[in-house]
């Protein structure tokens, strides 16, 4: 079991799994940080189930409570659970009081004032205290308290707080000072500063009061990337928007920044948010960057006289947890002296990387499996015709083609996500299915390399494609790749100048369908155009859907798309006829003979066109809910009515 030279401890919110939060506090512990803090957050869930939990199944690390309020809990019903879980961690129990924050509090309907609240957590230290001693408590008009549980381990109490008072009050009575997240180094030498006056004050010996604190940390393969993700949390911009005068003159920075942020917090505006925060604010109240970024910042807390540094993620997932711990190494093994800080050793990955279960749930998300369909049926549509035409068929080539074209689907819809995340389109509350990489479930890096790696796939399928037919295959390949990845990815962007769905139309359509065909026969086919009309049609109508659905986000984020460019109306009626024009055109398709009179077996998913139609209907007229999933309700008629038209133009085969 390694041991850090200088204590540093993991800051924890207690939300989430409890079984997570276990497998956490093993990786910190066996990683030789010194303990785990768990926040009480207020209408989420209570740091006592989960101190319980690590008390009986975390061997090692001090749990501290940080913190209970008084005015929320009785402090004889704190120095109860205390003693409880003094019992299960016999010495390794630190507790925290606070006010909580007075918003809390008010929704809570529990009085508040400053002056009460310093009185009510300074007469909860003394009871607390002669509870765990075994004292007696004389109550006036009652008989006396009695404690009847064993006198404890001693349990040091952390004073929580940011006002004069509160220190002051940590100075005078408690065993440590505890920090709030997000305070600045120039605040924080501050309050230090205060604090050991305070001490000396009290008649204390100097240092008697031990400082610890939450750094927020978020940690990225590099301090751009780290501070862009950072913009993107609503719990920073929320964070950003509460800051008081205080803080932000200490700081150096105007008022004004933080008044703008909470304006555009308040109005939902996520991304005007996130554009108004400046890289020097949250560089003032957050560690971002690499895990020797972060660990040098927070060295620089140290520096000033916190004594123990809590390094506490922003987002709560297993990237992060892994990467606060490894920054939290660096800093504990060697105080951040330059030698070995930036080395491979220190920069390694610790022990109990996330599980692979959760690694592939969240590949599976950002792969957004359920539009597979658009791929899937252009290519099945083309064997269908290709099979009824006569000579034999080479299935391994129909294979090939599927194959390559869910290949270059799949690392498309990754690339697309990563960009749409960049370019600010997607946010934590957009209505969408995949929100991974915002969530934190993936890194943008790890989620290009898996795209990377689906279209290398696709590339060598189809250079067999193309020594077995010819460089025509390498013509429609370079086509379908550029324009799928070009959607959203730079230089070409198409989505941001309002060229997606032509493009979309043109390759999940004519080119799709009509290269199957010709990697099937070795030709065009007049058929294979006619069927690729309807199915163009239904995978453009998811996008644009998507689009019409998100033309307010994507207007905020300067992008320019059709349904930007036309006006909502225009958008409504243009989804619209892109769904019913598939219809009409199979339906053309049949009369004209282009294609077998079986196709018109697509029309029997009449009932799922009617749904989106409707659904869209009332989108237009302001009801926002019922287009939330448009893409996915019209991914669903895509599969469907593409279904019914391969298994007719099979049947006619």
């Amino acid at each position: 079991m390694p041991e850090l030279s200088r204590p540093v401890g993991l800051g924890l919110a207690a939300r989430g799994s409890v079984r997570e939060m276990l497998r956490w506090a093993d990786r910190a512990e066996r990683a030789g940080l010194d303990s785990i803090w768990l926040h009480e957050s207020y209408f989420e869930r209570d740091a006592i189930t989960y101190a319980s939990a690590l008390a009986e199944q975390i061997p090692r690390l001090e749990i501290a409570l940080g913190a209970l309020s008084p005015l929320t809990r009785n402090p004889v019903l704190t120095a109860m659970t205390v003693s409880s879980l003094d019992d299960m961690a016999p010495g390794r129990i630190i507790c925290g009081l606070g006010s909580g924050l007075p918003l809390r509090l008010t929704q809570m309907r529990v009085p508040y004032t400053p002056a009460g609240a310093i009185s009510q957590i300074g007469e909860a230290i003394d009871t607390m205290r002669a509870l765990w001693r075994g004292e007696r408590i004389p109550v006036p008009g009652a008989p006396e308290l009695v404690p009847m549980f064993a006198p404890l381990h001693r349990v040091p109490i952390y004073v929580a707080g940011y006002r004069s008072a509160m220190v002051e009050l940590a100075a005078a009575k408690a065993d440590g000072y505890l920090a709030r997240p997000a305070e600045s180094l120039a605040s924080l030498a501050g309050i230090i500063e205060r604090l050991r006056r305070a001490e000396t004050a009290a008649g204390r010996p100097a240092g008697s009061v031990t400082t610890a604190g939450y750094l927020l940390s978020l940690v990225g393969p590099n301090r751009r990337e780290a501070l862009n993700r950072a913009k993107r949390e609503p719990f920073v911009i929320y964070m950003m928007s509460v800051l008081s005068d205080l803080s932000l003159d200490r700081a150096g920075l105007p008022h004004q920044l933080r008044d703008e942020v909470a304006v555009a917090w308040r109005a939902e505006e996520y991304h005007r948010a996130a554009g108004l925060l400046p890289d020097e604010l949250l560089d003032a109240f957050l560690l971002c960057g690499s895990p020797e970024d972060v660990a040098e910042r927070a060295w620089q807390f140290q520096q000033i006289g916190l004594e123990r540094p809590l390094l506490q993620p922003v987002v709560q997932d297993d990237d992060q947890i892994d990467g606060v711990i490894t920054a939290a190494t660096i800093l504990g093994r060697s105080g951040y002296a330059g030698a070995e800080v930036g080395t491979p050793a220190a920069a390694g990955v610790i022990e109990g990387r996330r599980p692979i279960g959760d690694r592939l749930s969240a590949w599976w998300e950002v792969m957004r499996p359920f539009s597979l369909t658009a791929s899937a049926v252009p290519v099945a549509a083309a064997v269908a015709l290709a099979a009824a035409a006569p000579g034999p068929l080479r299935w391994t080539l129909a294979v090939a083609a599927l194959t390559a074209a869910t290949l270059i689907h799949l690392g498309t819809n990754i690339v697309n996500e990563v960009f749409d995340v960049r370019k600010g389109v997607d946010t934590i509350t957009t209505p969408r299915a995949s929100l991974a990489i915002l969530r934190g479930r993936i890194s943008e890096t790890e989620a290009l390399g898996l795209a990377g790696a689906f279209l290398v796939g696709a590339v060598g399928i189809g250079s067999w494609m193309a020594y077995v037919r010819g460089w025509p295959v390498i013509v429609l390949g370079v086509v379908g790749i550029l324009g799928g990845v070009g959607y959203t990815a730079p230089p070409l962007r198409l989505k941001y100048r309002a060229l997606g769905l032509p493009v979309v139309f043109a390759l999940m359509g004519p080119v799709m369908v009509e290269g199957t065909y010709y990697v099937l026969r070795n030709r065009l086919s007049a058929g294979a155009l006619a069927v690729s009309v309807p199915v163009g049609l239904l995978v453009t109508a998811i996008l644009h859907g998507n689009e019409w659905r998100d033309i307010a986000d994507d207007a905020r984020a300067g992008i320019s798309t059709v349904s930007i460019r036309v006006g909502g109306r225009a958008a409504h009626l243009g989804y619209v006829g892109l769904v019913m024009g598939a219809f009409l055109a199979v339906t053309a398709a049949v009369v004209v003979g282009a294609v077998p009179r079986q196709a018109a077996a697509a029309d029997l998913s009449t009932p799922l066109l009617v749904a989106v139609v409707r659904a869209a209907d009332l989108g237009a007229r302001g009801e926002r809910r019922s287009i939330a999933k448009i893409d996915l309700s019209t991914a669903r008629l895509h599969a469907v009515f593409g279904a019914l038209l391969v298994a007719g133009l099979a049947l006619a085969a």
